[in-house]
């Protein structure tokens, strides 16, 4: 009975809170046809190549105070930094040398002119040193309908911006309750960023405190409502100078935040089928090959870090991050090993464009010229 209605979930294209709480709870054989299930997905519709975002996460200056982060603004155990214009314009040329393609852009979230005037001035001379070719990302978090439409302008094409869980209840216990950290507000820059035109991420972490399987359910239903592009999403990974730390008891064990973290990749691929899907760094720092087990169940998009390792040290979102001293180079060999093993190929000189962006994109135009 149970494999019936297994066999007829896995066959539906649409899904209800029902079936994906069905599908998370799955282990054994049920878990091995789920994974199998997205796997034939992935290669029907985004195809077997896997596309590189070379990461440089070019500052970990923050003005948020968010519970589950390392680099909170109230963390004083962590050294600032900024990496030097010269250093991200270096590592965006390894990027178009090795024809990554694309670029991330990450940094804590800070919204003066000051940084905004320097984010729009490095787009223009990433486009310029890579002849328009390099794709780029950003992940500055909210900002001003007129930043984000100026950012696209100068060159940025994609923005991930992390909901970290759909459920405004959950959603204040990991953040402060105040405007800086408002459910609502984050929601907005969601389709601020729609409206500018860009490629639009988000992701959930997996496995918090207080979190139960009918919150991840609802998270897949909210990217789906949303109509995202993108999605970045992985375990919750604990850091001890945080307030949330003090449930470190109360979480499910790494290794069954890693099992749901894959399970999710899975579902969202069957719901979502068209959307690009990011291997999470954070998969590795459980299972060394955290990062490629996500490509074989629907992962589309790897991202090798580029940031100078002098700096990676002070990026600790969470414990235990992995690549910390690999340079750009061992970085790159490695991620290829990976995904040759993993049976798919690297899509190198392509941006990977989420197909579900360009379709989307078709729906908007034709309905504003209706």
């Amino acid at each position: 009975m149970e494999q019936d209605k297994l066999h007829n979930i896995l066959n539906k294209t649409e899904f209800t809170k029902e079936d994906i709480v069905f599908l998370l709870s799955q282990t054994g054989e049920g878990r091995t046809r789920l994974f199998k299930k997205a796997n034939a997905v992935k290669q029907e519709i985004v195809g077997q190549k896997v596309y590189f975002r070379g990461l440089i996460e070019f500052s970990n200056i923050c003005s948020k105070d968010c519970f589950y982060c390392g680099i909170r603004k109230s963390n004083t155990h962590v050294s600032r930094y900024v990496v030097t214009d010269e250093e991200i314009l270096y590592a965006a040329k390894y990027a178009y040398e090795n024809d990554y393609a694309s670029l991330v852009l990450q940094s804590g979230e800070i919204s003066s002119p000051a940084f905004v005037d320097r984010v729009d001035r490095l787009l223009k001379e990433i486009k310029k040193i890579s002849n328009g070719k390099l794709g780029i990302t950003l992940s500055c978090g909210e900002q001003s309908p007129e930043t984000y439409q100026r950012w696209f302008a100068s060159g940025a094409h994609r923005y991930l911006l992390r909901i970290e869980t759909s459920s405004p209840k959950l959603f204040y216990k990991i953040h402060p309750k105040d405007e800086t950290h408002d459910y609502i507000r984050r929601l907005k820059a969601l389709k601020d960023l729609r409206l500018a035109g860009y490629q639009v991420g988000s992701g959930v972490m997996i496995g918090l405190p207080f979190q139960k399987l009918e919150d991840l359910a609802d998270d897949i239903l909210f990217l789906k409502t949303l109509d995202v592009d993108m999605c970045g999403m992985g375990p919750y990974l604990e850091h001890e100078e945080t307030p949330l730390f003090q449930y470190k008891d109360e979480l499910w064990p790494k290794e069954e935040r890693f099992d749901m973290a894959l399970k999710m990749v899975a579902v969202l691929r069957l719901v979502m089928p068209d959307i690009n899907i990011a291997a999470a760094t954070a998969l590795q720092a459980i299972d060394p090959a955290g990062r490629e087990k996500a490509v074989t169940l629907g992962a589309n998009v790897i991202m090798p870090n580029l940031t100078p390792t002098a700096y990676r040290e002070e990026y600790r979102l969470y414990e235990n991050k992995p690549c910390l001293d690999e340079d750009a180079e061992q970085c790159k060999n490695c991620l290829e090993a990976r995904i040759h093993l993993a049976g798919d190929e690297i899509g190198y000189g392509e941006w990977g464009d989420s197909k579900h962006f360009k379709k989307r994109k078709q729906k908007d135009e034709q309905s504003s010229q209706n």
